[in-house]
């Protein structure tokens, strides 16, 4: 009886499909033209519940007769726990210690859930069921119908209209997209229902993890947690246009453009037809044959279309390094004098390369030219959950400090992500996640290689159109073993990835493609700011034998590092731990750190104690940390600049979090930023003075790709009274893209115990184009190298900065006027400071009115600022005008000695 159903459908389909070949073939071209592809987004009025209260198959809840009464509302894209937070059936996972309190999070406090097995007595341990029912449009009628999930984590078996249209056997692997030909299915005119029974990853699956970055929600971010969708087109399906350049540097004035692009076949029929590309005036096609229900791809290559050699090209740049220019990329195919799909799309011609340098780090060159890949870690939110406004917000924090690179570590990221990174110049890191079952390799089955394999072919397709990808990194803390390494390196080769590709993160080298080139050394916990330039590739006496790659310092390339935690403003402080526990440091402010090796801030704040002063009070300590921060993530990124291009790229770890967290961010999740992200864009500036912590030198870096010639360093040393103890000029040029030692700081007498450097630089015309200010101490600062380990060097000797507690209290004079420019709202602040006295580490704030929240996100010109007696600067705060609403901006200034 089975069987016999069977076949019946089979031959219902076969069928259906000849009628859409024939139906196609007898549209003329106008009519054609409107059969290209639509889209009809899944998003709204889905229903959820787990299977533990449904008795009912997937045949039958796919049908519209099915009753979800005391179902759960959700949208998709959602994870199942991230639906039940939205419609409130569980509380709010981010405040205080929330989610230890919701069912199934059993695993220990900082553990690595992702290699956790679920208790039996989980509600997510069992599956969950996604019903959505939809009204397919009439027009759908003839056309081929294609499903498409962009993201199923990890394991469903699908139905739609009663069909199962696929099960848990192929549809496996959260990292995978899943495309199915639905036109048998789908009823164009009627309502339609699709089921999809969705199961949770186990620890031996390839699954999704944030390692020791935050804890993990107890569903294992089970569900849709990307865009479900239904598109059309004629028999054939086009896919993954692409364009591929290369380049002649350093003239860059021929480019030679590959053009490919997947085409499918939707039909049990033969289909002949034609695959046509245009970028601009520029036309190019050939006929293609494809068997019954086959994809493949088909590629244009300049040795065949000689149309595809381009003079003088506009290239696309990174930001600080040119243009991001783009081209528009037009392709369709053609079945019988008729369309059958179409796409649009837009690309950048540009090379990227790679080679190792004289210390064996990998040096990156885009179209011909070096860059110092400066960047950030970048996670998703902590549930998975998407929001373009947040994500052009952040992608915004990553221009304005100056960082031209983000890395994901197998956090691979929605289309909007790469086609922003696109427009803005933003390179971007991308490959596999480290600690879990990735890189479990010799626990691996049969199917976890496929599903490796296939993971790798879907993202490569996806990945390998945008311009912003700088590299591939096939592992992360390991490097795969050779015939999984092997596997990915054929799958790249055969789909054209353009870019380098990195065996791991790590030093450690391959059988199979040799040296990586990059270290992952640390550290991850809190050093001091000299450790970048003393640690040096030769070592230093009493250290223990540094990870292959070498050991953490300024050279080569860091793949990810940082000075370790990053305690908030206090105002994150509050809104993420609550009133109860803000002050003294607790277990919730500790679940707010890390994992594993970051359970606490202890370190950091040891090092704060001995350095500024014990804190009483959670005002103090908040001040405090940004100060450290503000220090610690500007000599890292300041020695990584300075010794360009013996180092060749550093990854901050991390830019941003997956939730409220008190380590590893430029900004934390309330998108305000602190010491951190100013120290970060202080010492990211074009043109940048630097003071040396291993030898008081002091050096100008150019960042920019021009000459700056005829410039003036000023450089001055002050003590705690702002009486000067130093002062010296200096003409330099800066060539493009250099560092240039200028002179080492003499031994200057009868200085206080802690004291300021101000580096001022000017250009030709007298305009101030780079400063720093720094507080120095005069006890030294040394590092205990024999107790380094792979996350810290302790400090066996802290500076001391207690005197800065001596600074006069000064008030300053502020005036500040804001104004509306369409979208945005832009408050302009002048800060005098009338006083004889410093005044130190100020900081500005735009409220909501008198008393009201801070406006964020925001972009501040500067922050965190000093300012000598007599100085006067001008500042902006940069935002949505929309949230500032109604109410009249208010300028709120504070400081270190601020009345």
């Amino acid at each position: 009886m089975n069987f016999q159903r069977q076949g019946v459908i089979s031959f219902i389909a076969i069928l259906a499909q000849f009628v859409l070949v024939s139906s196609v073939l007898a549209q003329d071209k106008p009519e054609a033209r409107g059969a290209g592809a639509s889209k009809l987004a899944l998003h709204d009025a889905w229903k959820l519940q787990t299977s533990a209260k449904v008795e009912a198959k997937g045949e039958v809840i796919s049908t519209p007769q099915f009753s979800t009464q005391g179902w759960h509302e959700a949208t998709v894209p959602a994870t199942v726990v991230a639906a039940l937070v939205k419609d409130k059936t569980l509380p709010d996972p981010f405040f205080g210690m929330n989610l230890r309190d919701f069912p199934g999070v059993t695993y220990p406090v900082g553990g690595n859930f992702s290699n956790i097995a679920m208790t039996p007595d989980s509600p997510y341990a069992v599956s969950w069921w996604y019903r959505k029912p939809f009204q397919v449009p009439s027009s759908y009628k003839g056309k081929a119908v294609w499903l498409k999930f962009d993201g199923i984590n990890y394991r469903a078996n699908i139905w739609l209209n009663g069909k199962q249209i696929a099960n848990s056997d192929t549809v496996a692997g959260a990292w995978r997209t899943y495309e199915f030909n639905v036109t048998a299915a789908a009823r164009p005119g009627a309502e339609n229902v699709l089921a999809v029974q969705v199961f949770s990853p186990t620890e031996n699956d390839l699954a999704i993890t944030f390692v020791d970055w935050n804890p993990a929600p107890p569903d294992k971010n089970m569900g849709l947690w990307r865009d479900v969708y239904l598109t059309t087109t004629g028999p054939v399906a086009l896919r993954y246009p692409t364009v591929v350049s290369k380049l002649n540097p350093p003239v860059n004035d021929r480019a030679q453009l590959t053009v490919t692009a997947q085409v499918k076949n939707g039909t049990g029929q033969p289909v002949k037809g034609t695959l046509r590309g245009q970028i601009g005036d520029v036309k190019f096609e050939q006929e293609v044959e494809l068997a019954p229900n086959e994809a493949k791809d088909v590629t244009f290559t300049p040795d065949h279309f000689a149309q595809l050699f381009f003079a003088r090209p506009r290239l696309w740049w990174p930001v600080q390094m040119g243009k991001p220019n783009l081209y528009p990329l037009t392709m369709e195919f053609e079945v019988g004098g008729a369309i059958s799909d179409q796409t649009h799309t837009e690309f950048g011609i540009r090379e990227m390369t790679s080679d190792l340098n004289s210390v064996g780090g990998r040096a990156f060159h885009i179209n011909g030219k070096n860059i110092l890949i400066r960047g950030g870690g970048w996670t998703p939110d902590m549930l998975m959950r998407e929001n373009s406004q947040r994500l052009r917000d952040e992608m915004r924090y990553v221009r304005d400090m100056g960082l031209n690179t983000v890395r994901l570590e197998g956090k691979l990221e929605t289309q909007e992500f790469y086609d922003l990174a696109d427009r803005e110049g933003i390179l971007v890191m991308a490959g596999w996640c480290c600690c879990d079952f990735w890189e479990r390799w010799p626990r691996w089955k049969p199917q976890d290689y496929e599903i490796a394999k296939q993971s790798l072919r879907d993202q490569i397709y996806r990945l390998r159109s945008h311009p912003s990808l700088v590299m591939w990194l096939n592992g992360s803390d390991n490097a795969p073993p050779p015939d999984v390494e092997q596997m990915y390196l054929d799958v790249e080769k055969e789909l054209l990835w353009p870019n380098p590709v990195v065996s791991s993160a790590t030093g450690k080298g391959t059988s199979v493609t040799g040296e990586s080139g990059v270290k992952m050394t640390g550290p991850y916990e809190y050093v001091a700011p000299s450790y970048w330039e003393v640690d040096t590739p030769e070592g230093q006496p009493g250290r223990k034998q540094c990870n292959p790659g070498g050991c953490g310092g300024a050279y080569g390339f860091n793949t990810e590092t940082s000075m370790g935690p990053a305690v908030p403003p206090v105002e994150s402080i509050r809104a993420m731990v609550g009133k109860d526990h803000v002050w003294p440091i607790d277990d919730v402010w500790n679940y707010h750190a890390g994992g594993g090796e970051f359970k606490t801030i202890g370190v950091f704040n040891d090092a704060l104690a001995n350095r500024y002063g014990k804190s009483d009070n959670v005002e103090d300590f908040a001040t405090k940390s940004q100060m450290q921060t503000y220090e610690g993530v500007r000599a890292m990124y300041e020695a990584y600049s300075r010794n360009k291009y013996q180092a060749t790229g550093v990854i901050q770890w991390m830019l941003n979090n997956a939730w409220p967290s008190m380590i590893w961010h430029l900004y934390d999740y309330y998108l305000r930023p602190g010491g951190g992200y100013f120290g970060a864009k202080r010492a990211m500036e074009a043109l940048h003075p630097i003071y040396g912590y291993d030898d008081h030198s002091i050096w100008v870096v150019s960042s920019q790709y021009v000459d700056a010639k005829g410039m003036k360093l000023t450089t001055k040393i002050y003590n705690l009274d702002a009486t000067e103890r130093f002062s010296q000029e200096n003409t330099v040029d800066a060539s493009a893209d250099s560092t240039a030692k200028v002179f080492t700081l003499p031994d200057v007498q009868g200085l206080s115990p802690t004291y300021f450097l101000v580096l001022r630089l000017e250009d030709s015309v007298g305009k101030l184009v780079g400063s720093n200010f720094y507080w120095l101490s005069t006890k030294p600062e040394t590092l205990d190298w024999a107790k380094s380990n792979w996350w810290t060097t302790p400090t066996d000797s802290f500076a001391d900065f207690t005197a800065l507690s001596q600074l006069p209290k000064v008030k300053l004079k502020m005036t500040n006027l804001t104004e509306r420019m369409g979208e945005e709202a832009i408050t302009h602040v002048t800060l005098e400071n009338p006083s004889k006295s410093l005044a130190f580490f100020v900081r500005l704030k735009v409220d909501k009115g008198a008393k009201g929240d801070e406006i964020l996100p925001v972009v501040w010109e500067d922050n965190y600022i000093s300012l000598l007696p007599g100085e006067k600067r001008e500042i902006t705060a940069t935002y949505h005008a929309s949230e500032l609403g109604a109410a009249k901006a208010t300028v709120e200034v504070s400081g270190w000695n601020v009345e």
